[in-house]
């Protein structure tokens, strides 16, 4: 078997939901060993958010591979001495607790790095440790309103979220990334390092260009839904046998071209009307019934192989089925198995192939399913476990 980049690192997390998970599920397709520590009894409370996949969570199986279950009652001291110890030879503590919950119950880098100087702490929060903000509540939906997703997202009526967790999801590759950062640092200074991510501050980063778009107080991109706000045409069109296409064009060259290829009227690329890329997004409307009206005599599959032939940026509108039949992941082999508490299920490779390793892909872990094994690495015995079992501590 190759050697995988993070092979040898252990990662210890108090995770839940979706953003410290989703990172630490990352670390673990390097190679690295991530103890989930869990509540006795439920667990992560994602868990339960569905039974979509054989019995289990679709959020929960997405997140949770290749991962090792302890459950710790945190409150309970026999449990926070467990987790100490474990923390005193691991590399890696990952935590998206309520604000503060963490340095109540003393996991805070003055104790921890007294023990384990080489250790790296990152914190996923709202808001990051400090500001006004601080301990605000903070879901997906509340910061992706927050950071101004929500304004630019949606139709001219109604702002729209994104239709997966992308706040979520930024803040746990922004902590992927700086826990591989922090990695390499300690490997020139021999010293573990804090990190702050606030889901904020990653989804703010990801604004992009409608944040910079309304410089010193500029009107911001309209929402459009699919379309986009500043490019026509670049977006849906329906074609005649009632399927949408997705198409996009970049520049004047590419104008003449469809004009010249997809809808065989040369002569509507010199039409002073639409012979910019501001006028036509001005005249939108005057331009689809023109567009629409040639569309609406093709098939999708006919339309899409006049935007190939004139080199016309295309894609098929697909659904989640389509997205699980896609030939081009088939024909990359981008799907394999991992086991779980129900049976193997179908599982995306990680984006990225590397020449030099193969990613983990491990089982998904059922409730506890190494708390006995991991407490007797840490030297208790057996008459502990059952004493800790007996007190609810796990």
């Amino acid at each position: 078997m190759s050697i995988r980049p993070l092979d040898g690192i252990t990662v210890v997390s108090l995770e839940h939901a979706i953003a410290a998970p989703f990172c630490t599920r990352q670390l673990a397709d390097l190679g690295a060993r991530v103890i989930k520590v869990e509540r006795p009894g439920g667990g992560d409370f994602a868990r339960g958010y569905d039974t979509q996949v054989d019995g289990l969570c679709s959020h929960f199986v997405w997140v949770n591979r290749s991962k090792e279950s302890l459950t710790l009652d945190l409150k309970q001291p026999s449990a926070i001495a467990a987790l100490k110890t474990l923390l005193k030879t691991a590399d890696v503590l990952v935590q998206n607790l309520a604000p503060g919950a963490a340095a109540r119950m003393g996991l805070t880098a003055e104790i921890l790095q007294k023990d384990n100087p080489k250790l790296i702490l990152c914190d996923i929060s709202g808001y990051g440790n400090n500001g006004p903000y601080r301990d605000k509540k903070a879901y997906d939906l509340l910061i992706q309103s927050e950071a101004g997703f929500l304004s630019v997202t949606g139709t001219p009526e109604t702002p729209s979220k994104a239709g997966n967790s992308i706040a979520d999801i930024a803040a746990g590759m922004y902590a992927y990334t700086n826990i591989l950062a922090a990695l390499l640092q300690r490997g020139k200074t021999g010293k573990g390092s804090v990190i702050d991510i606030s889901m904020l501050e990653s989804l703010a980063e990801w604004m992009s260009f409608p944040l910079y778009y309304a410089y010193k107080g500029a009107e911001p991109p309209p929402r459009n839904g699919a379309s986009h706000a500043t490019i026509y045409p670049y977006g849906p069109f329906k074609a005649g046998d009632g399927k949408t296409v997705m198409l996009g064009l970049q520049n004047e060259r590419e104008w003449v071209q469809f004009c010249e290829t997809v809808l065989e009227n040369p002569a509507l690329a010199q039409d002073e009307r639409f012979d910019r890329n501001f006028k036509r997004n001005e005249k939108r409307i005057e331009l689809l019934k023109i567009i629409d009206a040639c569309f609406s005599q093709l098939t999708s599959e006919q339309l899409i192989a006049r935007l190939e032939k004139a080199q016309i940026a295309n894609a098929h509108l697909n659904d989640m089925e389509g997205l699980w039949k896609h030939e081009q992941l088939k024909a990359r082999n981008r799907w394999t198995e991992v086991d779980t508490p129900n049976g193997a299920i179908a599982a995306l490779l990680p984006p990225g192939l590397n020449s030099s390793y193969d990613y983990r892909m491990d089982p998904i872990p059922a409730v506890g399913d190494h708390t006995d094994s991991i407490l007797k690495e840490l030297g208790l015995v057996e008459s502990d476990i059952a004493s800790m079992k007996a007190s609810g501590a796990i």
